[in-house]
């Protein structure tokens, strides 16, 4: 679109920018001055745009969609690896640096614990009640120790052992089952198996059940789990969207750029699925018809107090499923699409993964868990998919709970810091040649951490410090299966009449811009599949 034409959507957006600069002006002109006198005591901010009163960069934000990339290209221009572009009266600080990084995720990370307050996470976890994005206090407190205690524990994750497995046999049996031609192969859409299957693995942890109806005789999922999956990552690309509200509440319930009507409808659309499954569950372990704890919604369920009461409401149940649901399936899948397509424009490195699988585990069964650990070379393209290709590019934001100094610069309370995932990945003062996959640099030690995490910030994938993703241990699981599995079980290789996977990012995100589809070729006997 001509940058010189407006929409009628953007001309309703300004008008509502300029009626709040009116009626804030008078009020903002009584107390500038003392305003100006405290700011002219404090340690500066970190360099950014000059800001408009009261919108801040609003208008530049807008006009410069989407907004991560603006941000990205001021940082670039600016030759910074830290700024401060203000959103209305919100001080957003972007970063791209590990060292910095470090500062605000451990060294001040009880300042930087808290998550912001804002329209699309208030639908999806309504009202707060989760752990991973509602706002640090006594809510928060009570859900992480349940998170880290009962729910995704080592003990927990041992007893689940048999519902990951099963779910990853199932994706193999699956892709094989579309294979009517072994010799010929098939063309997988394999953005659509690697997200159903990380939709499949939640919903045997969180439910015990792979399908919400009758499911695919093939195994694949039937419309119900699409619509599902769909929803799920419809919440995932609106939850830190830079939505207007977000920065001037008093706009919010306008919907002036349409993000609170999709989220809403994504929420329902969950809610359609989830709400009947955990309310029958509740009512079953009422009735006494239910015994076993078998899922995360039993354990949740079962929780009780010193006098027996139960210690989550219904709310909290259903709020905390969704975000384990959002939490488990965008890492893996997006990880594996991104790196399988970079490896079949290097057909060297598919064959290194092969040849590495065929050697600890040979060809006559499937992978399992107890050799993930040995796969090094599978681990290293796995956390190199975490550096280059990040599902998202900035982590979920940090909020200040007080004021405080970075590397000399002023960060004010409530700003809301952004580590870039991508900065960081692709931080070419730290990697040599950024823009290139090469595993080969992972496997500089000797053993690769299952985790796929580094402990410097040189790429984040699961985060750090009092905010870490509680869900490490099954994420990095369900990841490295989900590669070696598939890279185990069969070929690779571009469609016909292809001569190369287009590697071009979208535009809205970072994801591929066309959804990778590949040839896929069995390559073990045929009675492997079937087991």
């Amino acid at each position: 679109m001509d940058n010189n034409v407006f929409s009628s959507t953007e001309l309703q957006i300004y008008f509502a920018l300029l009626l709040v600069v009116l009626t804030n002006f008078l009020f903002l002109k009584r107390f500038l001055p003392y305003h100006q006198n405290v700011e002219s005591m404090r340690p500066r901010l970190p360099p950014g745009p000059k800001p408009w009163p009261i919108v801040g960069n609003l208008p530049e934000m807008l006009r410069n969609k989407p907004a991560f990339r603006w941000i990205h290209k001021l940082m670039k221009d600016m030759n910074t690896e830290i700024a401060c572009i203000r959103l209305g009266n919100v001080h957003v600080i972007p970063v791209t640096s590990p060292e910095l990084s470090r500062e605000f995720l451990k060294n001040q990370d009880s300042i930087f614990a808290s998550r912001p307050t804002i329209m699309a996470v208030d639908f999806i976890s309504k009202g707060y009640l989760t752990t991973a994005l509602g706002p640090y206090g006594e809510q928060w407190k009570k859900m992480k120790k349940i998170l880290i205690t009962d729910i995704l524990s080592t003990r927990s994750h041992k007893r689940l052992h048999d519902n990951r497995v099963e779910e990853a046999d199932n994706i193999v049996r699956y892709v094989y089952n579309q294979c009517n031609d072994k010799d010929k192969g098939v063309v997988v859409d394999v953005r659509f198996v690697s997200q159903h299957y990380c939709g499949n693995v939640m919903r045997r942890v969180c439910f015990n059940k792979r399908f919400f109806g009758n499911g695919m005789k093939d195994g694949g999922p039937s419309h119900e789990e699409v619509e599902h999956v769909d929803a799920i990552f419809t919440m995932l690309k609106f939850i830190y969207a830079f939505c207007i509200s977000d920065y001037i509440p008093c706009l919010r319930g306008l919907d002036l750029d349409g993000h609170e009507n999709i989220v809403k409808k994504a929420v329902r659309k969950v809610d359609q699925y989830h709400n009947p499954v955990i309310e029958e569950r509740i009512q079953q372990w009422k009735d006494g018809r239910k015994k076993d704890v078998e899922d995360f919604l039993d354990v949740f369920i079962t929780l009780k107090d010193a006098c027996n009461n139960s210690i989550l409401t219904p709310e909290e149940i259903k709020a905390q499923i969704t975000e384990i649901f959002i939490e488990g399936v965008d890492n893996p899948s997006n990880a594996f699409e991104w790196a399988l397509a970079e490896m079949i424009n290097h057909p060297e490195i598919l064959k290194k993964a092969a040849e590495e699988l065929d050697s600890v585990v040979g060809k006559e069964r499937q992978v399992q868990e107890s050799d993930l650990n040995k796969l090094n070379y599978v681990k290293a393209c796995a956390r190199e998919a975490f550096r280059l290709h990040p599902v998202v590019s900035f982590n979920v934001p940090h909020v200040a709970m007080d004021d405080t100094t970075v590397a000399n610069y002023f960060i004010p309370k409530g700003s809301h810091v952004l580590i870039s995932r991508q900065g960081l990945g692709r931080n070419p003062r730290i990697w040599d040649e950024p823009e290139k996959f090469k595993p080969e640099r992972h496997l500089m030690d000797k053993d690769i951490d299952l985790a796929l995490t580094d402990s410097e910030l040189r790429l984040l994938s699961f985060s750090t410090g009092k905010r870490v993703c509680p869900g490490v241990m099954l994420g990095t699981y369900m990841t490295v299966m989900l590669f070696a599995k598939l890279l185990h079980g069969f070929t690779w290789s571009v469609p016909p009449n292809e001569t190369s996977i287009d590697l071009t990012e979208s535009k809205n995100d970072i994801m591929l811009a066309k959804p990778l589809h590949s040839l896929a070729k069995p390559r073990l006997p045929a009675k492997v599949y079937q087991g």
